[in-house]
């Protein structure tokens, strides 16, 4: 068996406990499939729901498994053709192993991801820095950046609440980002983002530097207790403004909410109707206060907001360089793509990934 094949096996082939434990996931599997066929499955609803969401993941992780199996069934059956002297096996062959090493590696980063909310959606939020239009088209390209990430992972990205900058750009945006360790995943982004280039705003074509500010909370259930007392609340309404056409409200549909005691302010003006924007604006404050008061139990506060630092030189997380060279450089991991145009147009996933497994190390 080659080197490789024989690494996948040790790593993926856990029978009973370790990465997959396919058997005890198996057996949990069954006994939730059970419930479902109960003729009284879903006269509580809440609970249903509850039994549907533990499932899917269990079933989820069997179908890899078994996919895992009969990608090296299908190795060892070429491995045996080249042996026997068919050098077309023997390539096909290889192919196959790295693939599968890819497959497996992934999974076992998602594995990793096993916070209590990283498997969940999350909610971003990113603001330009100082420096008008160039810092505003600067956030505009990293939202493009998230949404062309989102798309190719397979989630579904969804705008709540969009601020255009004065002559372009972006003043802020708020969107969700819906799938399987969206959470997880680009909590791993959150801080400050860093980009040099020629400025296509300057007559004299002269460099500039532009930053800009992401954060990134989970999305909360709502059977979790987050305590929200209405006169702690100030709510604004007003009309949504959007970029035209279908989008623009005839009345205050948008909504704002200001917590008090905290000073944190969120809005939300995506849904025709202000019930589904008041709605939408309460799950994103309860998430942000929720994110505020687990940090504040770890005593991170700083981490929760490192958009506190400065929010220029010597505080981000993250050189974009377009000029006098083109590098995309993480100051947290050292990971470097020269490739800028391909990191822009959403591969990030290498700087993701190193953040996470030098996190685990730690």
């Amino acid at each position: 068996m080659p080197r490789n094949e024989s690494a996948i096996y040790a790593r993926a082939w856990t029978p009973s406990g370790g990465v997959f434990d396919i058997a005890g996931k198996e057996a949990r599997a069954a006994e939730l499939e059970t419930l479902t066929l109960s003729e009284t499955f879903w006269n509580d609803q809440e609970k249903a729901q509850a039994v549907l969401k533990e499932r899917s993941p269990l079933v989820e992780t069997i179908t890899q498994w078994k996919t895992y199996q009969r990608g090296l069934d299908d190795v060892a059956l070429f491995l045996e053709m080249a042996e026997a002297g068919d050098t077309e096996a023997e390539g096909e062959c290889e192919t196959q192993l790295t693939q599968l090493e890819k497959e497996v590696s992934q999974t076992e980063l998602e594995r990793m991801l096993s916070g209590e909310h990283d498997a969940g959606n999350a909610i971003v939020s990113l603001h330009p820095g100082a420096g008008g239009l160039e810092a505003q088209d600067w956030a505009e390209m990293l939202f493009r950046m998230y949404l062309r990430w989102a798309e190719r992972k397979g989630y579904k990205a969804e705008i709540v609440d969009y601020q255009p900058g004065d002559g372009g750009g972006l003043k802020s945006v708020t969107f969700t980002v819906e799938g399987l360790y969206a959470y997880g995943y680009l909590h791993a982004e959150a801080g400050i983002h860093r980009l040099v280039r020629i400025s296509p705003f300057d007559a004299n074509a002269r460099r500039h530097t532009s930053f800009a500010s992401l954060f990134v909370y989970p999305e909360v259930e709502d059977d979790v207790e987050i305590e929200i007392r209405t006169e702690d609340l100030r709510v604004d309404t007003y009309r949504s403004s959007g970029a035209g056409g279908q989008h623009v409200n005839k009345t205050d549909s948008a909504v704002r909410f200001t917590h008090l005691p905290t000073g944190i302010v969120v809005a939300c003006q995506n849904e025709r109707s202000q019930h589904k924007n008041r709605a939408m604006a309460m799950k994103i404050l309860r998430a942000r206060l929720y994110e505020l008061e687990m940090e504040k139990k770890k005593e991170k506060m700083d981490d929760l907001h490192k958009t506190k630092k400065e929010n220029a030189w010597g505080s981000q997380i993250r050189s974009y360089v377009l000029h006098p060279y083109r590098l995309v450089k993480d100051h947290r991991t050292g990971v470097e793509v020269g490739n800028t145009d391909a990191v822009l147009d959403g591969s990030i996933d290498s700087f993701i990934e190193a953040y996470l497994l030098q996190s685990i190390a730690a």
